[in-house]
């Protein structure tokens, strides 16, 4: 029996650590450039292998991408590859003359982190005064020149309640809405977090708005965080239902570095290994990378997931969720299934 050829579609690059803002729930504890962080060349070779491998979309993020001086040539780089490219930006820098140099590029989409419906909300959270309104400017120049644009919402407790009203400055703009919950890694203390009751009521905002408004009018999904398997409500995932864990499997994460890992919403010691070493080819075609997907077994599932009949399927939920909250991995607690599960005993 053959096994299906893994391909990394979806591969998320950190183009630098440096930030020019300091979110509280940043994982990556972003702020300086790192030691040392790959140059253009380095990124070249990289993007080549790659293509070759099949990769179909390469996500820019950060720290803050547009903060690296050669930006523009390393996302040309990867149009000229042959592959699409987003970017993953605070906004903050997003002025005229960025919209300008990147709109011929054709990004498969520009996202802008918007994390409060209020300056003051959003302000505190990214510890930067002025921020919400030289985001919601970059949301204006950018919807302006035509080019697909998203907001990612972190949630946790200082923003929950604002959540709804946020839907009124995306609502018939032709903008995208991912909503996303911040995990207890990097700075954000775990004490905001939010509750398994808070993760339900912003799974059903989801549902109850897309059927509400429709995917035109409020094109709002949940990332690979929030879902899972609901006997009540409808999938809220961009994803037409959840397989797993992906990490590894479809999708690959490369640090400032050259750390490869197998998504960059994992801990440091999860990685296997680094591009300058060994090249991206040989990292993700080595049977032992991400392991822990590739090789999985029900045998693995802890906590919940032990006799949950979507075991197999899901292998218990978020990597990343599940090391954060429970310390382990294929246990993640925060899924709709097993909350349900839990209300209904």
């Amino acid at each position: 029996m053959f096994k299906k050829r893994l391909v990394p579609y979806s591969t998320v690059i950190e183009l630098t650590l440096e930030c020019n803002m300091n979110c509280m729930h940043c994982g990556s504890s972003a702020g300086k450039t790192r030691d040392y962080e790959l140059s253009f060349d380095e990124m070249k070779k990289l993007f080549q292998d790659l293509s070759e491998l099949g990769c179909g979309l390469v996500t820019c993020m950060g720290g803050e991408p547009f903060l690296r001086k050669d930006w523009y040539e390393i996302m040309k780089a990867i149009k000229d590859y042959g592959m699409n490219f987003t970017v993953m930006s605070n906004g903050y820098n997003i002025n005229d003359e960025i919209v300008k140099k990147i709109k011929p590029l054709q990004p498969y989409a520009v996202t802008v982190s918007i994390d409060g419906a209020t300056a003051e909300t959003h302000d505190k959270i990214r510890g930067v005064k002025g921020s919400f309104d030289r985001c919601m400017n970059a949301l204006k120049l950018l919807r302006t020149a035509d080019i697909p644009t998203s907001v990612i919402t972190t949630v946790h407790k200082l923003n929950f309640k604002e959540i709804p009203d946020m839907k009124n400055f995306i609502l018939n703009r032709n903008i995208a809405w991912q909503i996303q919950i911040a995990d207890p890694i990097g700075r954000f203390p775990k004490k905001f977090h939010l509750t398994e009751k808070e993760f339900y009521s912003l799974a059903l905002f989801i549902a109850t708005s897309r059927k509400k408004y429709g995917i035109e009018k409020l094109p709002v999904m949940g990332a690979h965080c929030i879902g899972y398997h609901s006997k009540v409500l409808p999938n809220v995932m961009l994803s037409p239902r959840w397989e797993g864990c992906q990490a590894g499997m479809s999708v690959l994460g490369i640090q400032s570095n050259g750390n490869v890992i197998g998504c960059l919403s994992l801990p440091d010691n999860f990685v296997q290994g680094n591009i300058l070493e060994k090249s991206i080819k040989e990292i993700w075609n080595d049977s032992s990378f991400c392991a822990f997907n590739r090789n999985f077994s029900k045998e693995q599932l802890k906590g919940n997931c032990i006799d949950c009949k979507h075991g197999k399927s899901c292998k218990g939920g978020c990597a990343a969720v599940s090391i954060s909250t429970a310390g382990k991995l294929h246990s993640d607690p925060f899924c709709l299934y097993n909350i349900e599960k839990q209300a209904s005993s």
